[in-house]
């Protein structure tokens, strides 16, 4: 079965900043990839390519079977998306953008997949609210509903969790284990190694836009390794080990 997600020599430059430097990575389907990398590190802007948000500089993409630079609308249409800032619409209210959400994407049930959010994520009390309104942490809950309301194969989510206090947190760790073991596949990018090895089963590192090492969670783990320990000796010495 083809990967999911696969990349070849995918790099971004910026001026004189090579954001994303040659990185091929391959993801299969069923997996919880984690995009570890201390801030700057190019985790967002893998994203944005990997979305048609951003063209590439060089190298190549498909997530499901999809050139992101060729087609940017038919991968969005495809996949669930949760940027790094949060942006709802701050005109509509949340129930309101979530309906705009099921429109363009031309879903039967928004309204009943709308409520089950609503309640799953404990903001029933928020969805006459204007956006604009919302706490950061309740945008961040809309946003991660509207991801997830057409029950993409794929999601791709820039730091998940950030904004959420910690009972929340763990609702929505449990919500993407099940998710993958549905045979879907989450592919996230944060800075908490806490969260990666609590829940990935996957992960590759980049430091300063290169491909430090990928690897399966559970490969540090049997051999007693800490996934925060292994990752500060590596990126402290800044080599590549892939």
């Amino acid at each position: 079965m083809p990967p999911v997600i696969k990349t070849e020599n995918y790099s971004k430059v910026f001026g004189d900043l090579k954001a994303v430097d040659s990185v091929s990575l391959s993801v299969e389907r069923g997996r919880l990839f984690g995009l570890l990398g201390p801030n700057g590190s190019g985790k967002t802007t893998m994203i944005k390519m990997l979305t048609g948000q951003m063209n590439p500089s060089s190298g190549t993409a498909e997530v499901l079977g999809i050139d992101p630079s060729a087609d940017p609308v038919a991968v969005r249409e495809a996949v669930g998306i949760i940027p790094e800032q949060e942006t709802p619409p701050s005109f509509l209210t949340a129930v309101e953008y979530l309906a705009f959400v099921g429109k363009i994407r031309n879903l039967e049930d928004t309204e009943e997949q709308a409520e089950w959010w609503f309640e799953f994520l404990d903001f029933r009390d928020k969805k006459d609210v204007l956006c604009k309104d919302l706490s950061r942490g309740t945008r961040q809950k809309l946003m991660f509903a509207q991801a997830f309301l057409h029950t993409p194969e794929v999601a791709l989510i820039d730091e998940p969790l950030i904004n959420l206090d910690p009972v929340m947190q763990r609702t929505v760790k449990e919500f993407l284990a099940e998710y993958v073991r549905s045979g879907k596949t989450i592919f996230l990018s944060t800075h908490i190694l806490e969260i990666a090895e609590d829940i990935c089963t996957d992960f590759a590192i980049l430091h300063k836009g290169k491909l430090l090492h990928t690897g399966r969670v559970d490969e540090l783990t049997g051999a007693d390794i800490h996934l925060d320990d292994f990752f500060m000796d590596l990126v402290k010495r800044g080599r590549t080990d892939v």
